[in-house]
Parts: C-alpha cells; structure tokens; sequence
C-alpha cells in the first residue's frame, strides 16, 4: 500500500485485501508470491487489511491525493478472486465516496467481474477502470472478449508479463 507509487502507470496502490491463488503463467513469478514469503505471510491466504482499507477515504479527506489520482487497486492480490466476495461490496463503496479518485482494477478473473459489480454499475462508473493480464496469446483469447462483455467507461489490458 503506497500512497506514491514507483509502478509508471499508476500514482497509488490500495491492498484492500492481500493474497492470492495462481490461475494462469503469469502468476508462476509473481512479485506477491515472493515479496509475501519473504515478509514471513501465505500468499496463499487472502485477507482483508486491517489498516489499509478505507485509505482512499483518509487520503481524500487529507487532501495527499489529488482529483484523477490513478490508484491501482489490489497490487497484492486480485480485485475478483472468490476469496474476498465478503468485502467487495465495502470496498465498492470506499470507491464509490471518493468519485474524484481513479481507480484501475486489473484482473486475471474476468469471469467474475459480471457477478461481482454493484447494483449501481450500469454502464460503469467515471472512476473505475476495468482491465484484464494477458501474459500470452492464449490469455489474451481468453481474457479480452470477457472484459469488452462487461459495460465499463474505460477498460484496459495489461500485457504482463509478456511470456509469448
């Protein structure tokens, strides 16, 4: 959880809930898996933070983030695993209170997007970007005809890591 990010593409990251579950080749050497292990935690565990959570909401009212702020969100983890289906609503609605704030949900579980959105998605909200990894062409195959199923303001691919 950083409110200044070193990743290029994002100014923040928000781990609203950490830990995750290999599902394709481009988790074999995933930074989380590593850095995790190394802190002495299961990555292998998904839970929620106790410190983070509402982060968005403090560092709005603090003013540290400015409008359109890009957070990429569940750097540690993934914004649809299964896992955390009990806290996605609540972390719905820190987003949903900071509308000035631009959060980028990268996934490689599209197939849970669609049963995972708020009641209140319509056709996406301004402050949410949907985006899938497709580390190969067969991700790619896989991934990208969900997300263009899925209403969204802005979506995106992320083609990392690039293993063919």
């Amino acid at each position: 959880m950083a409110i200044n990010s070193k990743i290029e593409w994002c100014d923040s990251t928000w781990n609203p809930w950490i830990g995750c579950h290999k599902v394709s080749p481009g988790c074999k050497n995933c930074y989380m898996f590593r850095d995790m292990g190394r802190r002495g935690w299961n990555p292998n565990v998904v839970v929620r933070s106790k410190t983070t959570f509402d982060a968005p909401i403090k560092w709005a009212k603090s003013g540290k983030l400015s409008a359109g702020n890009k957070i990429f969100t569940c750097s540690l983890s993934d914004f649809f695993i299964e896992d955390a289906d009990e806290w996605r609503n609540d972390a719905w609605d820190v987003i949903q209170k900071t509308p000035h704030l631009t959060y980028q949900i990268l996934t490689k579980r599209p197939e849970n997007i669609k049963d995972r959105l708020p009641a209140n998605w319509g056709d996406g909200w301004d402050n949410v970007w949907l985006g899938v990894s497709a580390e190969n062409q067969a991700m790619a195959d896989k991934r990208i005809p969900i997300l263009l199923s899925i209403p969204a303001k802005i979506r995106f691919v992320s083609a990392e890591p690039l293993l063919g």
